[in-house]
């Protein structure tokens, strides 16, 4: 029998036979690579002979371990080592907490040659909430346990610790007609707007304009949080978004927007750009007033702490909410804000293009699918407004 024998397109069994044992019968280990490369025959030929010259070293010193035997939990600590890591923070951190929550705990005693399709399904069909809701788990979350099983099992494959990828095959979660994308999204009315400017205006000049710039921008957290006063420009009314602040494991981390798209110029109503400008008069004042206290030197951060530094990622959200319950006011989530300037834009009639790039979504389907309903509303009243033009009147 061949040593080295194709199983695929690009799949390869080795094959080592070990000493004749007590039993007279002449044991053999075996392991399966794939190779993703394009290769001339004479490369594949050149590293096929030397990855199995390896393979038969290992085996016939007793240092082989059958990798397709390794559990999931162990094998994922392998694979956050030599590729998530590498990753940007914020990815990193996003696969690190849906293994913590939702798939070491269902698969992570496994075998990783025995997990299959079917076990895979159900890691992803039942989802529970880890804050222990009786709530359904959204689809996005579904998603992000898709791609952080799709991107395990990739590297499973190209390692060799399995021969074929039980996530082949299975689809990605998509919304069903059932699901209300927008059912988590909550916004303030017009005249709520209103009460909430004129409540804002005895709030502290950092908290009132950062809340302002959320709504009149549709800014993110972290957009906000990245804001720094070279990103202003007062000449021509705008403000640049191209940086963000976020939470990981490891602390705040200041990191790039994560797309093209996310990187934009935003203007801003006129009045909006006035407040501005007081509050870098402001800004100015209590710098001056901090003295030595003021470490930051490098970069000068709209909204800062104390020392000039940026702020703790939670504090924005602590703020707001003790903010709308001080008044006892309606509440919404800090985000639902952004959610608020769209609905108004879309509710004045703007293209669905141009809140898309003011957004800063990567394209203009994820607005349509985030804001349906505000848009058939808005169309419904678009229909409403034509009805005299199409009306008969009758003669009398």
């Amino acid at each position: 029998m061949a040593n080295i024998v194709k199983r695929g397109d690009n799949s390869y069994r080795f094959t080592v036979y070990l000493p004749k044992d007590a039993n007279g019968k002449y044991p053999r280990e075996t392991k399966t690579i794939s190779i993703e490369e394009k290769l001339t025959p004479k490369q594949l030929k050149e590293f096929l002979d030397s990855e199995y010259l390896k393979f038969k070293n290992e085996v016939l010193s007793g240092n082989y371990v059958k990798v397709e035997k390794i559990l999931f939990k162990d094998f994922t600590t392998q694979w956050e080592k030599d590729f998530a890591s590498t990753l940007a923070l914020t990815t990193y951190g996003n696969h690190q907490r849906k293994l913590e929550l939702h798939i070491i705990p269902v698969i992570g005693h496994m075998r990783m040659d025995q997990i299959n399709q079917f076990h895979l399904m159900s890691v992803i069909r039942d989802m529970k909430r880890y804050d222990g809701k009786d709530e359904p788990i959204t689809y996005h979350s579904k998603q992000d346990v898709y791609r952080t099983l799709k991107s395990i099992f990739k590297y499973a494959v190209k390692w060799g610790v399995i021969s074929t990828n039980p996530m082949d095959g299975i689809e990605k979660p998509r919304p069903s007609d059932t699901d209300d994308i927008g059912k988590d999204m909550q916004i303030y009315e017009e005249e709520e707007i209103e009460t909430l400017m004129r409540m804002l205006q005895s709030e502290p000049e950092l908290w009132r304009i950062m809340f302002t710039l959320a709504l009149a921008a549709g800014l993110r957290k972290g957009e906000l949080l990245g804001l720094e006063w070279k990103d202003v420009d007062f000449a021509n009314q705008q403000i640049y978004i191209h940086q963000s602040i976020v939470l990981t494991k490891q602390g705040p981390h200041i990191k790039s927007t994560k797309t093209k798209k996310s990187k934009r110029y935003v203007s801003l109503p006129e009045s909006v750009m006035e407040e501005l400008k007081a509050y870098r008069i402001h800004w100015a004042k209590e710098k001056l007033k901090k003295g030595d206290k003021w470490i930051e030197q490098d970069r000068e951060w709209l909204f800062h702490s104390f020392d000039g530094t940026h702020l703790y990622p939670t504090s924005p959200s602590k703020h707001w909410h003790k903010f709308i319950n001080d008044r006892k006011f309606k509440y919404i989530r800090l985000h639902d804000l952004r959610h608020t300037s769209a609905s108004l834009l879309i509710a004045q009639g703007v293209h669905a293009k141009i809140i898309s790039e003011r957004l800063g979504h990567s394209d203009i389907s994820v607005t349509m699918n985030t804001y349906g309903h505000a848009f058939k509303s808005a169309d419904r009243a678009a229909a409403d407004k034509l009805n005299d033009f199409f009306r008969v009147k009758r003669q009398s």
